[in-house]
Protein backbone atom coordinates (compact mmCIF):
# COMPACT_ATOMS: atom_id res chain seq x y z
CA UNK A 1 0.00 0.00 0.00
CA UNK A 2 3.01 2.27 0.06
CA UNK A 3 2.61 2.91 -3.64
CA UNK A 4 -1.07 3.75 -3.08
CA UNK A 5 -0.16 6.67 -0.85
CA UNK A 6 2.89 7.92 -2.74
CA UNK A 7 1.88 7.56 -6.37
CA UNK A 8 -0.87 10.22 -6.41
CA UNK A 9 1.61 12.76 -5.07
CA UNK A 10 3.85 12.06 -8.05
CA UNK A 11 1.22 12.07 -10.80
CA UNK A 12 1.72 14.68 -13.54
CA UNK A 13 -0.39 14.58 -16.65
CA UNK A 14 0.64 14.09 -20.23
CA UNK A 15 -1.99 16.64 -21.16
CA UNK A 16 -0.24 19.22 -18.99
CA UNK A 17 3.01 18.59 -20.81
CA UNK A 18 1.38 18.76 -24.23
CA UNK A 19 -0.70 21.85 -23.51
CA UNK A 20 1.80 24.11 -21.79
CA UNK A 21 5.18 22.31 -21.98
CA UNK A 22 6.20 23.70 -18.60
CA UNK A 23 8.15 22.17 -15.77
CA UNK A 24 6.40 20.73 -12.71
CA UNK A 25 7.02 21.85 -9.14
CA UNK A 26 9.12 19.47 -7.01
CA UNK A 27 6.77 17.28 -5.00
CA UNK A 28 8.58 17.71 -1.71
CA UNK A 29 7.70 21.41 -1.41
CA UNK A 30 4.83 22.51 0.83
CA UNK A 31 3.07 24.82 -1.62
CA UNK A 32 0.96 26.47 1.06
CA UNK A 33 4.09 27.95 2.61
CA UNK A 34 6.27 28.73 -0.38
CA UNK A 35 5.89 32.29 -1.61
CA UNK A 36 6.25 33.43 -5.18
CA UNK A 37 9.86 32.54 -5.86
CA UNK A 38 10.62 32.48 -9.57
CA UNK A 39 12.69 29.69 -11.06
CA UNK A 40 16.20 30.48 -12.13
CA UNK A 41 16.22 30.97 -15.87
CA UNK A 42 17.29 27.81 -17.66
CA UNK A 43 16.95 25.74 -14.50
CA UNK A 44 15.74 22.19 -15.15
CA UNK A 45 13.29 20.81 -12.61
CA UNK A 46 12.76 17.08 -12.77
CA UNK A 47 9.16 16.07 -13.43
CA UNK A 48 7.51 13.66 -11.00
CA UNK A 49 6.68 10.15 -12.13
CA UNK A 50 3.29 9.81 -13.80
CA UNK A 51 2.94 6.27 -12.49
CA UNK A 52 2.49 4.89 -16.02
CA UNK A 53 4.49 1.80 -16.94
CA UNK A 54 5.67 3.64 -20.07
CA UNK A 55 6.50 6.84 -18.16
CA UNK A 56 10.12 7.12 -19.33
CA UNK A 57 9.20 6.55 -22.97
CA UNK A 58 6.49 9.22 -22.66
CA UNK A 59 8.94 11.74 -21.19
CA UNK A 60 11.59 11.09 -23.81
CA UNK A 61 9.12 11.54 -26.67
CA UNK A 62 7.89 14.85 -25.22
CA UNK A 63 11.45 16.09 -24.64
CA UNK A 64 12.47 15.29 -28.22
CA UNK A 65 9.34 16.90 -29.70
CA UNK A 66 9.93 20.08 -27.71
CA UNK A 67 13.33 20.50 -29.37
CA UNK A 68 11.52 21.18 -32.66
CA UNK A 69 10.52 24.85 -32.83
CA UNK A 70 7.51 24.28 -35.11
CA UNK A 71 6.05 21.49 -33.00
CA UNK A 72 6.68 23.38 -29.76
CA UNK A 73 4.65 26.31 -31.06
CA UNK A 74 1.82 23.94 -31.94
CA UNK A 75 1.93 22.45 -28.45
CA UNK A 76 1.56 25.84 -26.82
CA UNK A 77 -1.41 26.89 -28.97
CA UNK A 78 -3.30 23.58 -29.24
CA UNK A 79 -6.42 23.00 -27.13
CA UNK A 80 -7.44 19.76 -25.51
CA UNK A 81 -9.85 18.75 -28.27
CA UNK A 82 -7.18 19.12 -30.95
CA UNK A 83 -4.89 16.88 -28.96
CA UNK A 84 -7.51 14.21 -28.27
CA UNK A 85 -8.78 14.21 -31.87
CA UNK A 86 -5.33 13.42 -33.25
CA UNK A 87 -4.98 16.70 -35.13
CA UNK A 88 -1.78 17.51 -33.31
CA UNK A 89 -0.28 14.15 -34.27
CA UNK A 90 -0.41 15.07 -37.95
CA UNK A 91 2.03 17.90 -37.26
CA UNK A 92 4.69 15.22 -36.78
CA UNK A 93 5.22 15.09 -40.55
CA UNK A 94 6.57 18.65 -40.42
CA UNK A 95 9.27 18.17 -37.80
CA UNK A 96 12.96 18.00 -38.69
CA UNK A 97 14.70 14.87 -39.91
CA UNK A 98 16.89 14.83 -36.80
CA UNK A 99 13.83 14.76 -34.53
CA UNK A 100 12.20 11.94 -36.51
CA UNK A 101 15.42 9.92 -36.39
CA UNK A 102 15.62 10.31 -32.63
CA UNK A 103 11.95 9.32 -32.23
CA UNK A 104 12.59 6.21 -34.37
CA UNK A 105 15.42 5.26 -32.04
CA UNK A 106 13.25 5.78 -28.94
CA UNK A 107 10.51 3.57 -30.36
CA UNK A 108 12.92 0.76 -31.19
CA UNK A 109 14.28 0.94 -27.62
CA UNK A 110 10.75 0.80 -26.20
CA UNK A 111 9.80 -2.19 -28.37
CA UNK A 112 12.99 -3.97 -27.28
CA UNK A 113 12.17 -3.22 -23.63
CA UNK A 114 8.65 -4.60 -23.98
CA UNK A 115 9.92 -7.74 -25.70
CA UNK A 116 12.41 -8.28 -22.91
CA UNK A 117 9.64 -7.91 -20.31
CA UNK A 118 7.46 -10.37 -22.22
CA UNK A 119 10.27 -12.90 -22.46
CA UNK A 120 11.07 -12.56 -18.75
CA UNK A 121 7.42 -13.09 -17.90
CA UNK A 122 7.13 -16.13 -20.15
CA UNK A 123 10.39 -17.60 -18.83
CA UNK A 124 9.05 -17.30 -15.30
CA UNK A 125 6.26 -19.74 -16.17
CA UNK A 126 8.60 -21.90 -18.26
CA UNK A 127 6.71 -21.26 -21.47
CA UNK A 128 8.23 -21.74 -24.93
CA UNK A 129 7.50 -20.62 -28.43
CA UNK A 130 6.84 -16.96 -27.56
CA UNK A 131 5.09 -14.91 -30.22
CA UNK A 132 6.39 -11.43 -29.42
CA UNK A 133 4.37 -9.81 -32.17
CA UNK A 134 1.11 -11.20 -30.78
CA UNK A 135 1.96 -10.28 -27.20
CA UNK A 136 2.90 -6.73 -28.15
CA UNK A 137 -0.74 -6.15 -29.06
CA UNK A 138 -1.54 -5.75 -25.38
CA UNK A 139 0.44 -2.49 -25.28
CA UNK A 140 -1.71 0.35 -26.57
CA UNK A 141 0.79 3.20 -26.40
CA UNK A 142 2.60 2.33 -29.64
CA UNK A 143 2.00 0.80 -33.06
CA UNK A 144 3.44 -2.71 -32.72
CA UNK A 145 2.93 -3.49 -36.42
CA UNK A 146 5.73 -1.07 -37.26
CA UNK A 147 8.44 -1.56 -34.62
CA UNK A 148 11.13 0.45 -36.42
CA UNK A 149 9.83 3.96 -37.13
CA UNK A 150 7.88 6.54 -35.13
CA UNK A 151 4.87 7.69 -37.16
CA UNK A 152 1.95 10.07 -36.50
CA UNK A 153 -0.08 7.01 -35.47
CA UNK A 154 2.43 6.34 -32.68
CA UNK A 155 2.03 9.85 -31.28
CA UNK A 156 -1.74 9.59 -31.53
CA UNK A 157 -1.74 6.24 -29.71
CA UNK A 158 0.63 7.54 -27.02
CA UNK A 159 -1.57 10.58 -26.34
CA UNK A 160 -4.80 8.56 -26.22
CA UNK A 161 -3.31 5.82 -24.03
CA UNK A 162 -1.86 8.29 -21.52
CA UNK A 163 -5.05 10.36 -21.47
CA UNK A 164 -7.22 7.29 -20.88
CA UNK A 165 -4.92 5.81 -18.25
CA UNK A 166 -4.70 9.05 -16.30
CA UNK A 167 -8.43 9.74 -16.53
CA UNK A 168 -9.07 6.28 -15.07
CA UNK A 169 -6.48 6.80 -12.38
CA UNK A 170 -8.94 8.01 -9.74
CA UNK A 171 -11.25 5.07 -10.38
CA UNK A 172 -8.39 2.61 -10.05
CA UNK A 173 -7.23 4.34 -6.89
CA UNK A 174 -10.69 4.03 -5.32
CA UNK A 175 -10.72 0.30 -6.04
CA UNK A 176 -7.24 -0.20 -4.57
CA UNK A 177 -8.13 1.73 -1.43
CA UNK A 178 -11.32 -0.28 -1.02
CA UNK A 179 -9.28 -3.50 -1.19
CA UNK A 180 -6.92 -2.06 1.40
CA UNK A 181 -9.78 -1.37 3.81
CA UNK A 182 -11.31 -4.81 3.27
CA UNK A 183 -7.94 -6.46 3.89
CA UNK A 184 -7.63 -4.56 7.17
CA UNK A 185 -11.05 -5.79 8.30
CA UNK A 186 -10.34 -9.33 7.10
CA UNK A 187 -7.08 -9.50 9.07
CA UNK A 188 -8.79 -8.07 12.16
CA UNK A 189 -11.52 -10.72 12.04
CA UNK A 190 -9.01 -13.50 11.43
CA UNK A 191 -7.04 -12.35 14.45
CA UNK A 192 -10.17 -12.37 16.63
CA UNK A 193 -10.76 -16.01 15.68
CA UNK A 194 -7.47 -16.96 17.33
CA UNK A 195 -8.51 -15.50 20.71
CA UNK A 196 -10.60 -16.95 23.48
CA UNK A 197 -13.93 -15.32 24.30
CA UNK A 198 -12.62 -13.04 27.04
CA UNK A 199 -9.71 -11.68 24.97
CA UNK A 200 -11.93 -11.30 21.94
CA UNK A 201 -14.33 -9.09 23.88
CA UNK A 202 -11.45 -6.91 25.06
CA UNK A 203 -10.12 -6.51 21.53
CA UNK A 204 -13.56 -5.64 20.13
CA UNK A 205 -14.07 -3.10 22.90
CA UNK A 206 -10.66 -1.54 22.15
CA UNK A 207 -11.48 -1.40 18.45
CA UNK A 208 -14.75 0.45 19.05
CA UNK A 209 -13.01 2.84 21.43
CA UNK A 210 -10.32 3.71 18.87
CA UNK A 211 -12.95 4.12 16.17
CA UNK A 212 -14.88 6.55 18.35
CA UNK A 213 -11.72 8.45 19.26
CA UNK A 214 -10.78 8.84 15.58
CA UNK A 215 -14.23 10.20 14.75
CA UNK A 216 -14.07 12.77 17.53
CA UNK A 217 -12.43 15.63 15.62
CA UNK A 218 -13.23 19.27 14.71
CA UNK A 219 -15.55 20.02 11.81
CA UNK A 220 -13.94 19.62 8.40
CA UNK A 221 -14.74 22.39 5.94
CA UNK A 222 -16.06 21.50 2.52
CA UNK A 223 -13.02 21.38 0.14
CA UNK A 224 -12.92 24.43 -2.13
CA UNK A 225 -15.48 26.40 -0.13
CA UNK A 226 -14.92 29.95 1.06
CA UNK A 227 -14.56 28.84 4.68
CA UNK A 228 -11.94 26.26 3.73
CA UNK A 229 -9.91 28.67 1.60
CA UNK A 230 -10.16 31.45 4.20
CA UNK A 231 -8.74 29.07 6.79
CA UNK A 232 -5.70 28.47 4.54
CA UNK A 233 -5.46 32.24 3.92
CA UNK A 234 -5.38 32.94 7.66
CA UNK A 235 -3.49 29.99 9.20
CA UNK A 236 -1.12 28.91 6.43
CA UNK A 237 -0.56 32.21 4.66
CA UNK A 238 -0.75 34.38 7.79
CA UNK A 239 -3.12 36.95 6.24
CA UNK A 240 -6.11 38.84 7.64
CA UNK A 241 -9.27 36.75 7.05
CA UNK A 242 -11.30 39.95 6.60
CA UNK A 243 -9.18 40.81 3.56
CA UNK A 244 -9.64 37.50 1.76
CA UNK A 245 -9.45 37.99 -1.99
CA UNK A 246 -9.92 35.00 -4.40
CA UNK A 247 -7.71 36.46 -7.14
CA UNK A 248 -4.85 37.12 -4.73
CA UNK A 249 -5.35 33.67 -3.20
CA UNK A 250 -5.06 32.04 -6.66
CA UNK A 251 -1.85 33.87 -7.53
CA UNK A 252 -0.37 33.12 -4.12
CA UNK A 253 -0.91 29.37 -4.48
CA UNK A 254 0.06 29.19 -8.15
CA UNK A 255 3.54 28.44 -6.84
CA UNK A 256 5.28 27.98 -10.19
CA UNK A 257 3.54 31.02 -11.73
CA UNK A 258 2.28 29.12 -14.77
CA UNK A 259 -1.25 30.52 -14.62
CA UNK A 260 -2.81 27.24 -13.42
CA UNK A 261 -3.54 25.41 -10.20
CA UNK A 262 -2.48 21.85 -10.94
CA UNK A 263 -3.46 18.80 -8.93
CA UNK A 264 -0.53 19.04 -6.55
CA UNK A 265 -1.12 22.70 -5.85
CA UNK A 266 -4.74 21.90 -5.05
CA UNK A 267 -3.87 18.97 -2.79
CA UNK A 268 -1.56 21.23 -0.78
CA UNK A 269 -4.56 23.41 0.11
CA UNK A 270 -6.19 20.63 2.17
CA UNK A 271 -3.36 20.06 4.64
CA UNK A 272 -5.01 22.11 7.42
CA UNK A 273 -8.29 20.18 7.07
CA UNK A 274 -6.51 16.83 7.18
CA UNK A 275 -4.62 17.78 10.33
CA UNK A 276 -7.98 18.07 12.10
CA UNK A 277 -8.65 14.37 11.49
CA UNK A 278 -5.27 12.65 11.27
CA UNK A 279 -2.21 12.69 13.50
CA UNK A 280 0.68 10.28 12.74
CA UNK A 281 1.29 9.99 16.50
CA UNK A 282 -2.18 8.54 17.14
CA UNK A 283 -2.62 4.78 16.92
CA UNK A 284 -6.19 5.17 15.69
CA UNK A 285 -5.26 7.38 12.70
CA UNK A 286 -4.27 5.61 9.47
CA UNK A 287 -1.97 7.69 7.24
CA UNK A 288 -3.02 5.72 4.16
CA UNK A 289 -6.56 6.88 4.82
CA UNK A 290 -5.29 10.44 5.22
CA UNK A 291 -3.77 10.39 1.72
CA UNK A 292 -6.96 8.93 0.30
CA UNK A 293 -8.91 11.72 1.99
CA UNK A 294 -6.58 14.30 0.44
CA UNK A 295 -7.07 12.83 -3.03
CA UNK A 296 -10.84 12.66 -2.59
CA UNK A 297 -10.82 16.37 -1.78
CA UNK A 298 -8.73 17.20 -4.84
CA UNK A 299 -10.93 15.05 -7.05
CA UNK A 300 -14.06 16.78 -5.74
CA UNK A 301 -12.71 20.28 -6.36
CA UNK A 302 -11.52 19.33 -9.86
CA UNK A 303 -14.98 18.01 -10.72
CA UNK A 304 -16.60 21.22 -9.47
CA UNK A 305 -14.16 23.79 -10.85
CA UNK A 306 -12.32 22.32 -13.85
CA UNK A 307 -14.79 23.19 -16.62
CA UNK A 308 -12.86 21.91 -19.66
CA UNK A 309 -11.64 18.80 -17.81
CA UNK A 310 -7.97 19.30 -18.62
CA UNK A 311 -7.08 18.62 -14.95
CA UNK A 312 -5.87 22.21 -14.56
CA UNK A 313 -7.68 25.13 -12.90
CA UNK A 314 -7.30 28.50 -14.60
CA UNK A 315 -7.85 31.82 -12.86
CA UNK A 316 -11.07 32.28 -14.82
CA UNK A 317 -12.38 28.87 -13.74
CA UNK A 318 -11.39 29.56 -10.14
CA UNK A 319 -13.10 32.95 -9.98
CA UNK A 320 -16.22 31.56 -11.62
CA UNK A 321 -16.41 28.86 -8.95
CA UNK A 322 -16.28 31.50 -6.18
CA UNK A 323 -19.50 32.99 -7.56
CA UNK A 324 -21.49 29.80 -7.07
CA UNK A 325 -23.83 29.22 -4.14
CA UNK A 326 -21.86 26.10 -3.20
CA UNK A 327 -18.81 28.27 -2.55
CA UNK A 328 -20.62 30.35 0.07
CA UNK A 329 -23.07 27.78 1.46
CA UNK A 330 -21.56 24.33 0.90
CA UNK A 331 -22.92 21.02 2.08
CA UNK A 332 -21.17 19.32 4.98
CA UNK A 333 -18.20 17.18 4.04
CA UNK A 334 -18.27 13.52 5.02
CA UNK A 335 -14.85 12.13 5.92
CA UNK A 336 -13.94 8.52 5.28
CA UNK A 337 -14.80 7.47 8.84
CA UNK A 338 -18.38 8.63 8.23
CA UNK A 339 -18.86 6.48 5.14
CA UNK A 340 -19.50 2.80 4.54
CA UNK A 341 -16.65 1.85 2.25
CA UNK A 342 -17.83 -1.71 1.55
CA UNK A 343 -20.71 -4.06 2.27
CA UNK A 344 -20.65 -7.42 4.00
CA UNK A 345 -21.31 -9.13 0.66
CA UNK A 346 -18.32 -7.35 -0.89
CA UNK A 347 -16.15 -8.35 2.04
CA UNK A 348 -17.29 -11.97 1.76
CA UNK A 349 -16.49 -12.02 -1.96
CA UNK A 350 -13.10 -10.49 -1.24
CA UNK A 351 -12.35 -13.12 1.40
CA UNK A 352 -13.37 -15.90 -0.98
CA UNK A 353 -10.95 -14.50 -3.54
CA UNK A 354 -8.19 -14.43 -0.92
CA UNK A 355 -8.99 -18.02 0.04
CA UNK A 356 -8.69 -19.13 -3.58
CA UNK A 357 -5.35 -17.39 -3.91
CA UNK A 358 -4.11 -19.02 -0.70
CA UNK A 359 -5.19 -22.44 -2.00
CA UNK A 360 -3.32 -21.88 -5.24
CA UNK A 361 -0.22 -20.76 -3.38
CA UNK A 362 -0.48 -23.76 -1.07
CA UNK A 363 -0.70 -26.15 -4.01
CA UNK A 364 2.25 -24.49 -5.67
CA UNK A 365 4.23 -24.69 -2.44
CA UNK A 366 3.43 -28.40 -2.16
CA UNK A 367 4.56 -28.98 -5.75
CA UNK A 368 7.79 -27.11 -5.09
CA UNK A 369 8.33 -29.16 -1.94
CA UNK A 370 7.86 -32.38 -3.91
CA UNK A 371 10.32 -31.17 -6.53
CA UNK A 372 12.79 -30.31 -3.79
CA UNK A 373 12.43 -33.76 -2.22
CA UNK A 374 12.88 -35.45 -5.61
CA UNK A 375 16.01 -33.42 -6.30
CA UNK A 376 17.34 -34.32 -2.86
CA UNK A 377 16.62 -38.01 -3.53
CA UNK A 378 18.48 -37.86 -6.82
CA UNK A 379 21.36 -36.08 -5.11
CA UNK A 380 21.56 -38.74 -2.40
CA UNK A 381 21.46 -41.46 -5.04
CA UNK A 382 24.33 -39.87 -6.96
CA UNK A 383 26.32 -39.51 -3.75
CA UNK A 384 25.78 -43.19 -2.95
CA UNK A 385 26.90 -44.21 -6.45
CA UNK A 386 29.98 -42.02 -6.10
CA UNK A 387 30.91 -43.61 -2.77
CA UNK A 388 30.34 -47.09 -4.19
CA UNK A 389 32.59 -46.34 -7.15
CA UNK A 390 35.32 -44.97 -4.88
CA UNK A 391 35.13 -48.16 -2.74
CA UNK A 392 35.50 -50.39 -5.81
CA UNK A 393 38.55 -48.45 -6.97
CA UNK A 394 40.09 -48.76 -3.51
CA UNK A 395 39.51 -52.51 -3.43
CA UNK A 396 41.10 -52.90 -6.87
CA UNK A 397 44.21 -50.99 -5.73
CA UNK A 398 44.56 -53.17 -2.64
CA UNK A 399 44.22 -56.33 -4.74
CA UNK A 400 46.99 -55.20 -7.08
CA UNK A 401 49.31 -54.61 -4.12
CA UNK A 402 48.62 -58.09 -2.73
CA UNK A 403 49.45 -59.68 -6.09
CA UNK A 404 52.77 -57.83 -6.29
CA UNK A 405 51.56 -55.51 -8.98
CA UNK A 406 51.94 -52.01 -7.73
CA UNK A 407 49.16 -49.59 -8.54
CA UNK A 408 49.57 -47.65 -11.70
CA UNK A 409 49.88 -43.89 -11.86
CA UNK A 410 47.72 -41.59 -13.92
CA UNK A 411 49.84 -42.25 -17.05
CA UNK A 412 50.07 -46.00 -16.54
CA UNK A 413 53.56 -45.87 -14.95
CA UNK A 414 54.33 -47.90 -11.84
CA UNK A 415 54.24 -45.98 -8.63
CA UNK A 416 56.53 -48.53 -6.74
CA UNK A 417 59.48 -50.41 -8.32
CA UNK A 418 59.81 -54.12 -7.33
CA UNK A 419 63.00 -54.98 -5.34
CA UNK A 420 66.15 -55.50 -7.45
CA UNK A 421 64.65 -53.93 -10.53
CA UNK A 422 65.85 -50.57 -11.77
CA UNK A 423 65.28 -48.79 -14.89
CA UNK A 424 68.24 -47.97 -17.01
CA UNK A 425 69.84 -44.81 -15.77
CA UNK A 426 68.08 -45.00 -12.39
CA UNK A 427 71.27 -45.97 -10.39
CA UNK A 428 74.53 -44.32 -11.48
CA UNK A 429 77.55 -46.67 -11.81
CA UNK A 430 80.63 -45.56 -9.91
CA UNK A 431 84.12 -46.61 -10.97
CA UNK A 432 86.22 -48.65 -8.55
CA UNK A 433 88.02 -46.50 -6.14
CA UNK A 434 85.53 -43.77 -6.52
CA UNK A 435 84.92 -41.46 -3.63
CA UNK A 436 81.15 -42.07 -3.47
CA UNK A 437 79.99 -43.23 0.02
CA UNK A 438 79.29 -46.97 0.52
CA UNK A 439 76.31 -48.53 2.20
CA UNK A 440 76.69 -49.13 5.97
CA UNK A 441 78.57 -52.40 6.91
CA UNK A 442 80.16 -52.76 3.51
CA UNK A 443 83.97 -53.18 3.50
CA UNK A 444 85.74 -52.20 0.42
CA UNK A 445 88.43 -54.66 -0.71
CA UNK A 446 91.71 -53.14 -1.80
CA UNK A 447 92.21 -52.98 -5.47
CA UNK A 448 94.62 -55.51 -6.95
CA UNK A 449 97.53 -54.00 -8.86
CA UNK A 450 98.68 -56.08 -11.80
CA UNK A 451 102.19 -54.76 -11.72
CA UNK A 452 102.76 -56.27 -8.24
CA UNK A 453 101.60 -59.81 -9.00
CA UNK A 454 104.34 -62.47 -8.52
CA UNK A 455 104.32 -65.85 -10.10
Amino acid sequence: MKRLSVLPQQCILLMTCLLIALEAVPIDIDKTKVKAEGHVEGEKVENPDTGLYYDEYLRQVIDVLETDKHFREKLQTADIEEIKSGKLSRELDLVSHHVRTRLDELKRQEVARLRMLIKAKMDSVQDTGIDHQALLKQFEHLNHQNPDTFEPKDLDMLIKAATSDLENYDKTRHEEFKKYEMMKEHERREYLKTLDEEKRKREESKFEEMKKKHGDHPKVHHPGSKDQLKEVWEEADGLDPNEFDPKTFFKLHDVNNDGFLDEQELEALFTKELEKVYDPKNEEDDMVEMEEERLRMREHVMNEVDINKDRLVTLEEFLRATEKKEFLEPDSWETLDQQQLFTEDELKEFENHISQQEDELRKKAEELQKQKEELQRQHDQLQAQKQEFQQVVKQMEQKKLQQGNPPAGPGGELKIQPPGEHKAGDAPQHPAGGDQPLPPGHIQEPAVRTDQVHP
